[in-house]
């Protein structure tokens, strides 16, 4: 993981992404316009045309191109699986003889990629590199509307309309109609994951979460006290909190928080935790650990396991290249042939 880990530091440190977006939301509070500020999709310069394919990191992909229910077209990248990978130094997994390549890749994970709220999704081909070469998992990522080279206008119905649109896809592909489903969201991504889960229960395998928010009304207040009393203005909701109880209680989900999140104030995350645990159910038990710089907040619910890590050094772009992030979510993808 060595050899990529470097490209996702470059990814962190070059993609001002969220935290130019959601860093702004308070200003944008006034009730016509705010989309463009809490969607900046054209930031920085050049993210609506100069938008980085696979290819460019020696990564086989199809780029198909999506029309949504409402006539937007949304252009989006998919890498499948195949039996054998050692063009692209991925390590090798057990296959039959007799399997064929999309056999194979129905086996294995299907992460569907929800990226934060500026940037395009060419800006996060090192993390889906980590789960395509490293994790064998098949990887889909969605442009959102009006994102890179896709149709459209982003707001919170439009994005809800793509992210069904693009699980709708995975599910009627021949490859990937089979495979387990796993949600990855960072920041508002996040809450799309979370959003698109609570929808459809039942197709959603696990979700990993990454510093997103309880919601965007609730976020005003911690990131921004003086415009507190303005945070009824904010029509664009992603309301996670209500919505993370309408996730089967066998659903696991990986939270994973920087504690020094710049944007995302640390409470958000452990609200969410909170409301994971208590889901459906009352509150569950939870076991904590310490190591290595993270924290390790572990539950069971509905027989299924979940886990909140808190990386101490964590800001809220650079949380994906602190110690242990990968591993955690390389061990918990492992885990979910183990649940039930």
């Amino acid at each position: 993981m060595s050899g990529i880990l470097p490209s996702i530091e470059n990814f962190a440190k070059g993609t001002f992404a969220t935290a130019a977006g959601l860093g702004t939301v308070g200003v944008g509070l006034l009730f016509f316009g705010q989309n463009y500020l809490i969607y900046p999709s054209a930031f920085p310069p050049g993210s609506r045309t100069e938008v980085p394919a696979p290819i460019d990191f020696g990564l086989p992909f199809q780029a198909p191109e999506l029309t949504t229910p409402d006539g937007v077209k949304l252009r989006c990248y998919s890498m499948l699986q195949r039996k054998d990978m050692s063009n692209v130094g991925a390590p090798e997994v057990e296959t039959h003889e007799q399997e064929t390549d999309e056999e194979f890749a129905n086996r294995r994970p299907t992460v569907l990629m929800f990226h934060g709220n500026g940037g395009n999704v060419g800006h996060r081909i090192p993390l889906a590199k980590v789960f395509y070469v490293k994790m064998r998992c098949n990887v889909f990522m969605l442009s959102y509307r009006g994102y890179g080279h896709s149709e459209g206008s982003p707001s919170e119905k439009g994005i809800q309309i793509d992210a069904q649109c693009a699980l709708d896809y995975v599910l009627g592909h021949p490859a990937l109609a089979r495979s387990h489903i796993v949600l990855y969201g960072q920041s508002i991504g996040g809450a799309v994951a979370i959003d698109l889960a609570s929808r459809n229960p039942h197709a959603i395998r696990a979700l990993i979460l990454e510093n997103t928010f309880l919601s965007l009304p609730r976020l005003v207040p911690n990131a921004f006290p003086i415009l507190g009393p303005f945070a009824f203005l904010c029509h664009q909701k992603w309301d996670s909190a209500s919505k993370v109880p309408l996730i089967p209680r066998k659903t696991p989900i990986l939270m994973l928080s920087g504690v020094c999140d710049e944007v995302v104030p640390r409470e958000h995350m452990q609200g969410l935790w909170e409301i994971v645990q208590r889901r459906a159910s009352g509150r569950g038990g939870e076991q904590r650990s310490e190591e290595g710089g993270k924290t390790v907040h572990e539950a069971s619910s509905g027989g299924s396991f979940s886990q909140f890590v808190e990386f101490e050094q964590g800001t809220h772009n650079d949380t994906c290249v602190q110690h242990g992030y990968w591993s955690t979510i390389a061990e918990f993808i492992e885990g979910l042939d183990d649940d039930p």
